[in-house]
């Protein structure tokens, strides 16, 4: 997992790079605005476009600087940096990259009051204001400033975050941020980043090394980690010769209503194709029709044949939510399951509000279940929150109280762990924003926890190929991903990140004769 960083991390990620190369504060400035601007001419290549870049007085407006100058000197022809000094203190390598600027001739103005941005002729503004040192709300003429700078609705590019965005913490929806296009993060991407609320300043963001020690980064403590492709090839276990499908697992999925049968199939169909063994699907009889129509490699179990408890301990796994009602029946079926069963379970949909409804259920889940709710189903039943920050802090504190998996579920998913650690999945857009998604996503949980991964192993690839596979669907060209298509599309994004495969067929080794 990838170590995400608080502010004051990466600064003492910056200090340690310092003290261990032979690189200066000012060199480390120069190695990040050469990475900024590498990207930045990928995301505008003309170099006859008009660009402003408004530095403040510390090193966020140092990188500004230094990027006014690597741009001209790239032949970016029409450079305008505009200094908002509004105090007297300056940081030594904002004033050492402004005498490098003045050698340039590159244009430099000094706003000593903002009136002077409101003929901003650019097309382009790169945002050097103020970087992710911010630790209180921005006011007076900076305020006015960023205020003046937003209206003018044109392409923003912050250097490493947005001005006045918090790298963490609580996000202000009334705080005073700017704006930003793109945001060009350096080494990490910020924490907030991920959270919902970042939508209102910075509408994409991407990462660029600038040559910090990672073994330092990966060494220091933090909560925050973000999933990457190469821990989901490491996860995955390659099918061997001579298995079967005793040997990846049953999976019982107990999902659907007379109303709602689509969120069961969705579920089972999902389970199938991430690779379970077997798939059982109890649901009422009046969905079975179409079960075996739509998937007949699926069994069936009539929802009213479902209680001998005994018959539980033969699944591998079980999932138990999608489109189940929260009726009388409903509410029977969940807390039999919970008060009956002493293993993983994966509850989603209908179960999370018959727990809402019933919180005293929580305390009988079994050890290291799994929990996948949305925004609305987490706040449902631990109580309404007022942030995304919060509402994950919560998730934390659930995660050990009842030592389960909690997988808060948005564009980014959080799963949180009852170690005290958050994964975030990087995978995963707008066009999966469909109905049954949530659905596929349960039954790729409990299929990976049929197939033996532990539960959090289990929710890690499931939410990474989920994601990854919508993000596939979506380079080609869908507006909106539907599930039953990602779901087709399973068998091939997990084959792709298997790391190796045993031979189905041994070589050849007929002769003549």
């Amino acid at each position: 997992m990838q170590n995400l960083l608080t502010s004051q991390q990466i600064r003492d990620a910056d200090a340690h790079t310092i003290s261990i190369k032979p690189i200066s504060s000012l060199d480390l400035m120069e190695a990040a605005s050469i990475a900024f601007v590498k990207e930045f001419v990928n995301e505008v290549p003309d170099k006859n476009i008009p660009i402003s870049i408004y530095c403040g007085t510390g090193n966020n407006g140092g990188d500004g600087l230094a990027v006014a100058r690597l741009l001209f000197q790239d032949a970016y022809k029409i450079i305008h940096a505009k200094i908002a000094r509004f105090s007297d203190k300056s940081s030594p390598d904002f004033a050492a990259n402004l005498e490098r600027l003045k050698s340039t001739g590159v244009r430099i103005t000094e706003l000593d009051e903002t009136a002077k941005i409101s003929g901003e002729e650019s097309e382009v503004i790169i945002d050097a204001l103020l970087g992710s040192g911010l630790n209180k709300p921005i006011e007076g003429h900076l305020k006015i400033l960023i205020d003046k700078i937003n209206k003018l609705h044109k392409k923003i590019i912050s250097i490493d975050v947005p001005s006045g965005f918090p790298a963490e913490g609580i996000i202000d929806p009334n705080a005073t941020i700017i704006k930003a296009s793109l945001a060009i993060s350096f080494q990490r991407a910020k924490i907030n980043f991920f959270l919902p609320e970042s939508a209102n300043a910075v509408e994409r963001f991407k990462v660029v090394p600038i040559g910090l020690d990672e073994k330092y980064i990966q060494s220091l403590s933090s909560p925050w980690k973000m999933v990457v492709e190469g821990n989901i090839k490491q996860l995955l276990k390659p099918r061997k010769a001579f298995t079967h499908k005793g040997t990846y697992g049953h999976a019982l999925i107990i999902a659907g209503s007379r109303e709602t049968m689509g969120a069961a199939l969705l579920c089972a169909s999902a389970c199938l194709h991430s690779g379970a063994g077997r798939t059982t699907a109890c649901i009422p009889e009046s969905g079975f029709n179409a079960l075996n129509t739509r998937t007949p490699e699926i069994m069936t179990m009539e929802r009213n044949d479902f209680i001998p408890i005994s018959m539980l301990s033969e699944f591998s796994s079980i999932a138990i939510g999608p489109g189940l009602g929260t009726d009388d029946e409903a509410f029977l079926i969940v807390r039999s399951i919970l008060t009956n069963h002493d293993k993983p379970i994966v509850l989603d949909a209908d179960a999370l509000n018959i727990i809402a409804m019933k919180p005293e259920l929580l305390k009988h889940l079994p050890a290291m279940s799994i929990l996948t709710p949305h925004m609305k189903e987490f706040d449902r039943m631990f109580g309404e929150h007022n942030s995304w920050w919060e509402r994950v802090e919560t998730a934390r504190k659930k995660s050990i109280e009842f030592n389960i998996v909690i997988l808060l579920k948005n564009q980014y998913s959080f799963v949180v762990l009852p170690d005290e650690n958050v994964l975030i999945n990087p995978t995963g857009n707008a066009a999966m924003a469909v109905g049954g998604m949530g659905d596929v996503l349960t039954g790729m949980i409990v299929s990976f926890l049929a197939q033996g991964y532990t539960p959090e192993n289990a929710t890690i690839l499931a939410c990474f190929i989920h994601g990854r596979a919508g993000d596939d669907l979506r380079k080609e060209g869908m507006n909106s991903v539907l599930p039953g298509r990602l779901i087709e599309s399973l068998p091939f994004i997990i084959g792709k990140y298997s790391s190796q495969f045993a031979p189905d067929i041994p070589p050849s080794t007929a002769g003549g004769g």
